[in-house]
C-alpha cells in the first residue's frame, strides 16, 4: 500500500529514538505510565484525515490500525513495543500466531477463552469468518486487497450478501477454531491477520452499509457517537477484559477524535495545549516548521517528541519498456545525475526524511542490506551520468517526460520535482514537466497505456516484511495492463518471481528478511528504480500525555497505550 506524508507515518533518521512519555510535570520517562493504574480522563486525538468509514471491512488498516484498534480485534495485532520488537505480530484474539501446515498454504488458529462483544455476546469463529466474509462484498469497497489474492475462490466470491453460503476455504470445525485454506504458501500470513478484515462481525447484527454507523465492539472501546468524517466519540467497552487482552492498556475512560483539521492547526494547539489540548495527540499530522525550529534548543517542546519507523521509500520509476528507458546506461545515468540532498530539503529537511539508495528502507525487519552500485554523493554525479548517456548515443544530451503530482499532499508535487528537475539538467537531461492533478495521478502512472516515462513515486509496506513491499513493484505477475499497476517498471523475470515465491513460503521471519534483502540487492544492479528518500516523521504530544513511545511497525505511538491521568 502507498502510504503518504499526510497519513503522518515515520521512518527514522538512523536508529529509532525513543522519546520517554511525561510524566504530570513533565519530566518523567516511559516508566511513569502503570498499565495496572493508568485509567481516567478523557484523551483527545486531532487528525487531519481519517473518520471516512468506521466499518471493520471497508478500512485499509494493518496491525489493527490505530483508532479502530480501540474497536476491533483481530486474530493477530501489533506486539505494541518499542523499537524493532514492536514490528512482530503478536496474538490478539487468537491464542498464538497461527499454525501453518501443508507448506503454509493451511493456517488454524485458536480463539482465546473470554471473549465477548460490546453486548456481551461471545465472539466465535463464525464471527470471524463472517466479517472477512463481508469485506469480499462489492457494497463496502476500500479494504485490503491480499485475501482476494490468497484465498483458494478468494477472486469470485462477492461477499455473503450475494453469496450466503460463504467461503468454503475458510472453515470453522467448532466455535473456537478457524481454518484458512490457500491457494499458495503465504509465510506472512501471520501479518495479514492483524488488517481489520480479520475482525468479528456477528451476522445477526449486521446492517451492511449502515454498520458502520455502529459497529459492535470488541476491543477496550465503544462508539456513542459517529459523524462521519468529522468526529467520533468512544467509551469503555465493560465487557471488554485485560485478561485477554494485554497488549491494550486501554487507560483513558473516552477517547474525543475529531478530523478534518489542518497539519498546521494541529500542530499549534497540540504544541500550546491549552485547556483541553494539553490532552492532545494526533495520528497523522506531521510536525510543521514552527514546532521542528523549536527541537534541539532545550525547550520545553523537546520533552514531547517521539521519532519512529515506517517503511516507506520515495523513487523515480522507469518505464524500461519505454526509450530510453530500456537501456540500462541511460538508468544509470539518472542514477548517478540525482541530488538526493536538494530531494531532502524539498521534503522539509532531514528531520522529514533521509537519503536512500535501497529500495528497501533501513528497517532491520525488512531485511535491509545497505548498497550503492550508482554513487552520486550528496549532491549528484553528473559527470559519469554524461559518460554514460555518451556510451549510450545521448552526447548531446537527451529530453524526457517527467510526471509528479500538481501539489505537495502526498510528497510527490513541484518541489520534488524542481529538485530533481535541477539536478538531471547538471548532467545534460532536459525534463519536460507534466504535473497531473493529485486525484487522477495513480489513474495515469498506474496503467501501462498511459504511464510517463519517467514519474515521481512513491510506495510503503502494510506491514513489516520485504514481501508486502517488493511484491507490488517487482513481480511481473503484477503487472496490471488495466489499471492499478504498480510495477512501472514492468518488470517481470520468472526467475525473480521463482525467488519470490520461495521466499513467501518460509514462516520463520528472520530468514525470510534475509532472502528479501539478498533480492532487494540483486534487483539494485538493474536500475529500475531510483531510490530518493525513506520517511522520517516526528510527533508531538499534549503535556498531559503519557506512554507516547513509538514501535517500529508504524512509527506512532499507540493510542492503546497512552494515558492522561
Amino acid at each position: 500500500m502507498r502510504k503518504t506524508l499526510a497519513l503522518g507515518l515515520a521512518l527514522a533518521l538512523g536508529p529509532l529514538a525513543l522519546a520517554g512519555c511525561t510524566s504530570d510535570d513533565g519530566s518523567g520517562s516511559s516508566s511513569a505510565l502503570d498499565p495496572k493504574n493508568c485509567q481516567g480522563g478523557t484523551l483527545t486525538v486531532l487528525n487531519q484525515g481519517g473518520l471516512a468509514h468506521l466499518d471493520p471491512a471497508r478500512l485499509y488498516t494493518s496491525g489493527g490500525g490505530n483508532v479502530p484498534s480501540l474497536l476491533f480485534r483481530t486474530l493477530t495485532t501489533r506486539n505494541r513495543q518499542p523499537g524493532q520488537a514492536g514490528t512482530k505480530p503478536a496474538p490478539d484474539l487468537a491464542t498464538d500466531l497461527g499454525t501453518p501446515s501443508d507448506g503454509a498454504r493451511t493456517w488454524t488458529y485458536r480463539l482465546r477463552d473470554g471473549l465477548f462483544f460490546e453486548d456481551g455476546t461471545p465472539i466465535t469463529s463464525s464471527d470471524v469468518k463472517y466479517g472477512i466474509e463481508r469485506s469480499f462484498a462489492p457494497e463496502l469497497p476500500g479494504g485490503a486487497p491480499y485475501l482476494r489474492d490468497w484465498l483458494i475462490g478468494g477472486a469470485d466470491y462477492l461477499g455473503p450478501y450475494k453469496q450466503p453460503r460463504g467461503l468454503a476455504s475458510i472453515e470453522t470445525p467448532d466455535a473456537k477454531t478457524i481454518i484458512f485454506k490457500l491457494r499458495k504458501p503465504e509465510g506472512d500470513f501471520p501479518y495479514l491477520a492483524t488488517a481489520t478484515q480479520f475482525a468479528p462481525v456477528p451476522k445477526a447484527k449486521d446492517t451492511g452499509v449502515d454498520y458502520e454507523n455502529h459497529p459492535l465492539s470488541s476491543g477496550p472501546y465503544k462508539v456513542t457517537s459517529f459523524d462521519k468524517g468529522k468526529h467520533l466519540t468512544l467509551v469503555r467497552n465493560t465487557k471488554w477484559s485485560s485478561k485477554s487482552d494485554s497488549l491494550r492498556y486501554a487507560c483513558p475512560d473516552k477517547i474525543d477524535v475529531t478530523a478534518g483539521l489542518n497539519s498546521a492547526v494541529i500542530n499549534q494547539r497540540i504544541a500550546t495545549g491549552a485547556g483541553r489540548d494539553a490532552y492532545a495527540v494526533t495520528t497523522d499530522g506531521i510536525i510543521g516548521p514552527d514546532q521542528l525550529a523549536q527541537l534541539g534548543t532545550g525547550s520545553e517542546l523537546d520533552k514531547r517528541v517521539t521519532r519512529g519507523e515506517f517503511p516507506s521509500t520515495t523513487y523515480l520509476a522507469f518505464d524500461t519498456t519505454k526509450k530510453p528507458f530500456n537501456d540500462i546506461r541511460v538508468r544509470q545515468a539518472i542514477s548517478y545525475a540525482v541530488n538526493r540532498a536538494s530531494v531532502v530539503n524539498a521534503k522539509g529537511g532531514t528531520a522529514t526524511a533521509g537519503p536512500s539508495t535501497t529500495f528497501l528502507p533501513p528497517q532491520p525487519a525488512l531485511g535491509y542490506q545497505p548498497y550503492d552500485y550508482f554513487p552520486a554523493g550528496k549532491t549528484g554525479n553528473p559527470a559519469e551520468a554524461k559518460r554514460l548517456l555518451a556510451q549510450a548515443g545521448y552526447s548531446g544530451g537527451l529530453s524526457v517526460d517527467f510526471a509528479y503530482e500538481n501539489d505537495e499532499s502526498d510528497g510527490l508535487g513541484p518541489k520534488e520535482a524542481a529538485a530533481i528537475q535541477d539536478a538531471l539538467k547538471q548532467a545534460g537531461v532536459t525534463v519536460r514537466p507534466k504535473a497531473i492533478d493529485s486525484a487522477s495521478y495513480r489513474d495515469v502512472v498506474g496503467k501501462p497505456a498511459t504511464q510517463p516515462a519517467l514519474s515521481l513515486a512513491s510506495w510503503g509496506a502494510d506491514w513489516p516484511s520485504g514481501g508486502p513491499f517488493l511484491i507490488p513493484i517487482f513481480d511481473g505477475r503484477q503487472i496490471i495492463k488495466a489499471g492499478g499497476n504498480f510495477n512501472q517498471a514492468q518488470y517481470n523475470d520468472p526467475q525473480v518471481n521463482a525467488e519470490i515465491d520461495a521466499i513467501n513460503a518460509l514462516t520463520d521471519p528472520a530468514v525470510a528478511a534475509k532472502r528479501w534483502g539478498a533480492l532487494d540487492a540483486k534487483l539494485g544492479k538493474l536500475a529500475l528504480y531510483v531510490p530518493l528518500t525513506h520517511e522520517v516523521d516526528t510527533y508531538i504530544y499534549g503535556k498531559r500525555v503519557k506512554g507516547a513511545v513509538t514501535d517500529g511497525w508504524r512509527g506512532q505511538y499507540d493510542l492503546a497505550r497512552l494515558s492522561v491521568k
